[in-house]
């Protein structure tokens, strides 16, 4: 099991922290006949074997150049081709929210961010809340409004397969929303700032993650770190000190066996420990 520092428990109680969750959380999810999302990698070997010739793009994804192979794949589709490959690997298969995904909910975050284009944690809050959660795009122009009221808030950090149009998936893509939407940024520094963040079923090569990190990590260099989940099968000790000291994030690993079992067992016990703190904090007043 993940063992949970006393400080992110608490900080999730006072409802102090932003969960991140990425393309592992929705990974859980399932349509009726059980097939899963795909993930970046999978997706964009997909859209190659849409397009001919592939065999560099295919190179590309393999190198790890995620961004440039999508870039690639969105030119040779053309716009109306890849939005309906989007909607049909996003929105089309009615996938199905899992047990995590209520975990999650059950912490009671009131900012929960995600880089996911799908609607799978979206639609299973919106539903456990009663349609009080408010649902923001990294575009929207009253996102600094929703932050500070206390209604449960979903920043879509990258979009919505609702727009795949104004989804972020590219390397101009992420070059244009950094000058349109510098607002939007700030909102998410400030927040880095003020609040832990939790990133969940992440990696640490988004480019915007990165660099929201890299500068809270270089800008305040005496801060409180920030933590990452990760499994801990093929991340070497090197690789994580550098995560650790570049970003300022501290790395919970857990082993990965069993379609990340340790995964959902640890989020269901910290939501136990989180609900015990906001007992104790309730008693004593220590808001």
């Amino acid at each position: 099991m993940i063992d949970w520092p006393r400080e992110l428990v608490s900080d999730i109680a006072r409802r102090r922290s932003v969960l991140f969750l990425g393309a592992g959380i929705s990974k859980n999810a399932a349509t009726a006949a059980g097939q899963r999302p795909k993930n970046w990698i999978e997706f964009l070997e997909a859209g190659a074997n849409k397009v001919a010739p592939n065999k560099h793009i295919l190179g590309l994804i393999k190198r790890a150049d995620y961004l440039t192979a999508c870039e690639i794949i969105k030119t040779k589709m053309g716009r109306d081709d890849f939005n309906t490959f989007v909607t049909d690997e996003f929105l089309a298969p009615q996938f199905r929210a899992s047990k995590i995904h209520q975990d999650i909910f059950k912490l009671d975050s009131r900012i929960v961010a995600t880089p996911n284009f799908d609607k799978i944690y979206d639609t299973n809050a919106n539903h456990l809340a009663h349609g009080s959660v408010r649902i923001k795009r990294y575009y929207e122009e009253d996102i600094a409004d929703a932050v500070r009221r206390f209604n449960p808030l979903i920043l879509k950090v990258h979009g919505c397969v609702d727009e795949p149009g104004r989804m972020i998936f590219s390397r101009q893509d992420y070059a244009a929303a950094r000058n349109r939407y510098a607002n939007f940024y700030s909102i998410v520094d400030a927040l880095a700032i003020t609040h832990t963040f939790i990133f969940l079923g992440c990696g640490v090569n988004d480019p915007d993650i990165r660099l929201v990190l890299e500068n809270y990590a270089f800008r305040f260099k005496e801060s409180r770190a920030h933590y990452i989940v990760m499994p801990k099968r093929g991340l070497h000790k090197d690789e994580k000190n550098v995560i650790e000291s570049s970003m300022n994030l501290r790395v919970l690993a857990y082993d990965p066996r069993n379609n990340h079992k340790m995964l959902v067992d640890s989020i269901d016990t910290l939501t136990k420990q989180v609900d015990a703190e906001r007992v104790t904090l309730a008693g004593s007043f220590s808001w």
